[in-house]
């Protein structure tokens, strides 16, 4: 049996909001199903398109962008380089003049009422995130392909298992937390080390160390974009932006045009702890207010908690002195370890897992980052991970109006908040204490999302999402 290899970058993606799981997965299973017509032969006989979509894309896939992301991919559009202004116009072109450029290049009839498909009522079996291609060919006949969004922008075709990439000779195969240790303290190398040599196994460091450069800097735009971005999120909920008015608060009536500048003015603002708190949340906030706007962000694991490991890692740059390129690198290297063991062990996808499986992993990845880079030991690091996702275990999804909104923007202060407060007990304590292992609180994260009752798992049928009165013609 292939064990699951993943790299810093299958955790970290570029990607577009609101919805890792709903929008960027769709987004990629639309360029891959067009991909795979080019590859047979088929792209130029097709007459139609159909899009049908299965359980929680259904429910909540408006709300989230599931359309919208595979409109755009089936046109060929990249979520990475695709200008997050021009979504709008595009959808818009093409309901209005019912035509769609398939991979820009054969353009077919698409009528948006008839032929995207939302079966609310039907799910398939493998995952709640279900969609299924159907191409008619001017031959008569037809070719269909089905995918599911996993999480985190994991995409597995049907019939296949998600292990199909290339293997390669890991240095230091990692499937469970004790593996991971086991690796640490036999070689003496971190967390961050680690994952830094099995990247060796697909690129070169130099490579390896631009790329997540490349992903902090949208984290950076992102969350400057979002503290200095005012107005409403879309959707119909009429929710505020709040980060660029607690940024506004908090900095003053000066002016900082640049990233770096604002920075050193948050750093020299003070480390009160009311002003620290404050700006660990707008942090998050920002970031989340962003990926609700349909806002280019890193999905961290997921978008619906794309603000946690930003906000820490602001944290850690602001009030930490961790602003140097090595250590937004151990950071980001040491985060996505953790990341990827929830992934092999559990669940990132809050179709499966409920909210613990995207705050709560999100919160175990800053804590455990942020545990190394203050200096903690490896086991120090887990047991932050373990700590602050103990705290998130049976965390529902439950999103109001199918949205990305609310509750999921303000959990992303709490799970920030909670990352670093799990990292202060790491390294206050002793590990060899420690009575719950890494280990057992994924194993028991899994174990609840079976048990937890579907209607919390991102399908907007319970919790807030139905006992808050709203009115949404169309989310």
């Amino acid at each position: 049996m292939q064990r699951e290899q993943i790299s810093v970058f299958d955790i970290f993606k570029i990607g577009i909001g609101p919805s890792s799981s709903h929008t960027l997965g769709p987004w990629r299973a639309a360029q891959q199903f067009t991909a795979s017509l080019k590859q047979k032969g088929l792209l130029a006989q097709v007459e139609q398109v159909k899009v049908l979509l299965y359980g929680s894309l259904a429910k909540t896939g408006k709300g989230h962008g599931t359309d919208v992301a595979i409109l755009l991919g089936l046109t060929g559009a990249d979520p990475v380089t695709f200008d997050v202004n021009a979504i709008d116009s595009t959808i818009a072109s093409i309901k209005d003049e019912q035509l769609l450029s398939l991979s820009s290049e054969q353009l077919i009839s698409f009528n948006y009422n008839d032929d995207m498909v939302f079966l609310f009522f039907e799910s398939l079996p493998f995952h709640p995130n279900a969609v299924t291609f159907q191409a008619f060919l001017n031959t008569g006949k037809a070719f269909s392909e089905t995918y599911y969004s996993i999480g985190g922008g994991f995409v597995v075709k049907e019939g296949e298992n998600g292990n199909e990439k290339e293997q390669v000779d890991l240095p230091f195969p990692v499937e469970k937390a004790s593996e991971l240790l086991h690796w640490c303290l036999s070689t003496g190398l971190k967390v961050s080390e680690i994952v830094m040599e099995n990247e060796l196994s697909w690129r070169t460091e130099a490579e390896t160390r631009k790329g997540i450069m490349q992903h902090f800097n949208v984290m950076k735009d992102c969350t400057y974009r979002g503290c200095h971005t005012s107005g409403f999120l879309p959707g119909g909920l009429n929710v505020g932006r709040r980060a660029a008015a607690l940024n506004k608060r908090l900095i003053g009536s000066s002016v900082y045009n640049d990233y770096s500048s604002w920075i050193m003015a948050i750093r020299n603002g003070g480390n009160s702890f009311n002003y620290i708190l404050d700006w660990v949340s707008c942090f998050a906030l920002a970031v989340n207010e962003e990926n609700a706007s349909f806002g280019r962000v890193v999905t961290a694991p997921t978008n619906g908690a794309a603000g946690v490991i930003p906000a820490v890692l602001q944290y850690y740059i602001a009030f930490c002195d961790g602003y140097t390129d090595e250590k937004i690198t151990q950071f980001i290297a040491c985060a996505s370890e953790v990341g990827s063991i929830f992934k092999k062990g559990a669940t990132i996808s809050a179709a499966m897992g409920g909210c613990q499986a995207e705050i709560g992993v999100s919160s175990a990845m800053a804590a455990a980052a942020l545990t190394e880079c203050l200096g903690g030991s490896q086991r120090q690091v887990l047991m932050a991970a373990e700590i602050a996702m103990e705290h998130h275990l049976g965390l529902t999804c439950d999103p109001i109006g199918g949205l990305v909104q609310i509750p999921c923007i303000e959990r992303n202060t709490m799970g920030a908040i909670k990352a670093i407060t799990a990292s202060q007990l790491a390294l206050q304590s002793n590990p060899d204490k420690a009575k719950v292992s890494l280990d057992a609180v994924v194993n028991t994260m899994w174990e609840t999302a079976l048990d937890m009752n579907s209607k919390y798992k991102e399908t907007s049928d319970g919790g807030l999402a139905t006992n808050i009165p709203i009115s949404l013609p169309e989310c």
